[in-house]
This record gives C-alpha cells, structure tokens and sequence, in this order.
C-alpha cells in the first residue's frame, strides 16, 4: 500500500506540473522508509433507524489523502457544492482516493480536501479500511514554489503534521481556516505606510 500511495502521490503532484525534482522530501515518500502512514478499520453495524444513527460525523482528512476500501454496503458520502450530501457507490475491487487537508495546503488549495462522513445502513453492516498516507511527522508542508506568485499568493502557513493534528484536535473542522494566511485587499500595500491612516 505504501508504494501504491507513493505511486499516487507524484501523479497527483505531476498534474499539477510538479516534478519528484521540485521537492526535497517526496523521495522518502515513494520508498518503503519514507511516509508515515496508519491503517484505520470501521466497521458500521445495520441500524434500523439510519437517521437517528451517525456512522462517522462529516470532517476532513489530516492527512495528504486517505486511500479507502469500502464492501458491498454503500455509506460513505462526499460534501458536493451545490449538491449537498452524494453518496459514493462502492465498486467492486476499486478504491476511493480521498484528498486530505495536508494535500489542499500543499496544492495551495487547487487539490481541495474533501469534506465526507460515514451513514449506516438500515439493513447491512458496512466495513472500511482508511490507509491514511502523509509526511514524516516533522516535514514542513507549505504550497509549492510552482504553485505560487504574484498573482497567485500562498494561501496557507508552513505546518508539521504534528502541529497541524494539534490544530485540527482544537478547531477539527476549522483547522485549514487556522493556517490560512490572509491575503491583503487588492490595490493595498501593507508596506506603504504614506497610505495607511489609523484614526
């Protein structure tokens, strides 16, 4: 699974005209040695009352991206604008790839983290296994270089995985608000202090 999520991360970042050169840490990252990652089990009893019963309550990953298995029991659902609550159908023998908060940080937001939660089923058990995939504990993760410039500022802070899962254990949902950088209002210039009046 390890190299699988290696694999997935440098084709992630290749579409976005990142190369494994642009970056001093993704190497560990595609070896058996490199990211850190943990295998979650759910398991979903059938409740014959679904509405009154949460599965898993809607968050976001704090990781770069979850690579989910689910059975034959649909349950998982994605947050869709415009949309609302959309059920992913469980495919036989296929996986479900989904991006987490340190990934929308590292994009600087072009691969946006997905916001989902886990529904129970009136008369099925459903069962997941999560392969949470991100950095070393104490790798920086900021948006890439490539990513960013004049025109397109860096959204997010420099955040460790560690201080970023104490962010999200404080402010859970909130947490990619916490480490969003504020970009000044257009035309301003915070340095030209002939401009800014106080008063």
């Amino acid at each position: 699974m390890q190299k699988l999520a290696g694999k997935l991360m440098l084709l992630m970042l290749h579409s976005l005209g990142i190369t494994k050169e642009d970056l001093s840490w993704v190497g560990p990252l595609t070896e058996s040695k490199g990211g850190c990652a943990a295998l979650q089990m759910n398991h979903y009893p059938a409740c014959p009352d679904p509405d009154q019963a949460m599965g898993l309550a809607a968050h976001t990953d704090s990781t770069l991206f979850t690579i989910l298995y689910q059975n034959n029991t649909s349950g998982l659902q994605v947050l869709k604008e415009g949309a609302g609550w959309v059920t992913v159908p469980p495919i036989p023998g296929a996986l479900v790839v989904n991006v987490g908060d340190l990934l929308h940080i590292l994009s600087n937001g072009l691969y946006p983290s997905v916001l989902h939660r886990a529904m129970v089923n009136r008369t099925k058990e459903r069962l997941s296994l999560a392969y949470l995939y991100g950095p070393q504990p104490s790798v920086q993760i900021s948006p890439l270089p490539k990513l960013v410039g004049p025109s397109q500022p860096p959204l997010y802070r420099p955040v460790t995985w560690t201080e970023y899962l104490g962010t999200k254990a404080k402010h859970f949902n909130k947490a990619l608000s916490c480490v969003k950088v504020c970009a000044p209002m257009k035309g301003l210039d915070a340095n030209d202090h002939s401009r800014v009046r106080v008063g």
